[in-house]
């Protein structure tokens, strides 16, 4: 296991799944951790409390990400609280199936604003309190998907998802060039399906 005694880290959509997974990883490597969620409070604070029992300092901050003012907020109790920000992966997300024919400009907008405007709003924000510090060692982590398609995978009924996570790869390419001499090194890592509540419905026993 690394070494992450000292850094301070910020996982978006860590009340469940992947995200949750992501935090209390970092945290058993030794790092402090900020719990972002939406909407599940209860589930936050529960990963707060086995990030605590590690050892490690943790809270939660709920946030939309896809809102400018809320990602704003956010950053300001992460620095208001950490001092610093070493670590941040992206990982909040909505899925979504429909048609392409039958799919509404809210189902669209939702999906990407979520998806792809929310990773631009927090890294943006997070970016600012990053390049305060000097040297090497700071890391940002973006969660894609295999239906990206740049593996060669997309799915039927998710235009909007597939779409949002090929222009998460993109945009991570395109800041790790901009960032990696200012000391940022940034990573993209595409899942395939893991069983998660928000794929629950994807994925059946055989």
């Amino acid at each position: 296991m690394f070494d992450l005694n000292g850094k301070k880290a910020l996982v978006t959509g860590a009340s469940r799944g992947i995200g949750k997974g992501i935090a209390l990883c970092l945290a058993k490597a030794g790092a402090d951790v900020v719990v972002n969620y939406r909407s599940k409070q209860e589930e936050a604070e529960e990963v707060v409390a086995e990030i605590k029992k590690m050892g490690r300092q943790a809270f939660s901050v709920q946030a939309d990400v896809s809102q400018k003012e809320e990602v704003v907020r956010m950053m300001g109790e992460v620095t208001a609280k950490f001092g610093s920000l070493d670590i941040l992966v992206n990982n909040a997300g909505v899925l979504g199936f429909s048609p392409l024919s039958e799919m509404t400009d809210e189902e669209w907008d939702r999906v990407l604003d979520v998806n792809l405007r929310g990773y631009f709003l927090v890294t943006r924000e997070a970016v600012k309190v990053m390049l305060k510090e000097k040297g090497w060692g700071r890391r940002i982590i973006n969660i894609a998907s295999i239906a990206s398609g740049q593996v060669g995978i997309g799915f039927a009924n998710g235009s909007h998802y597939d779409a949002s996570k090929g222009g998460i790869i993109a945009f991570s390419e395109s800041i790790a060039a901009e960032l990696a001499p200012q000391g940022i090194n940034v990573n993209c890592i595409a899942p395939g399906l893991i069983d998660t509540d928000m794929v629950s419905g994807m994925m059946q026993d055989e």
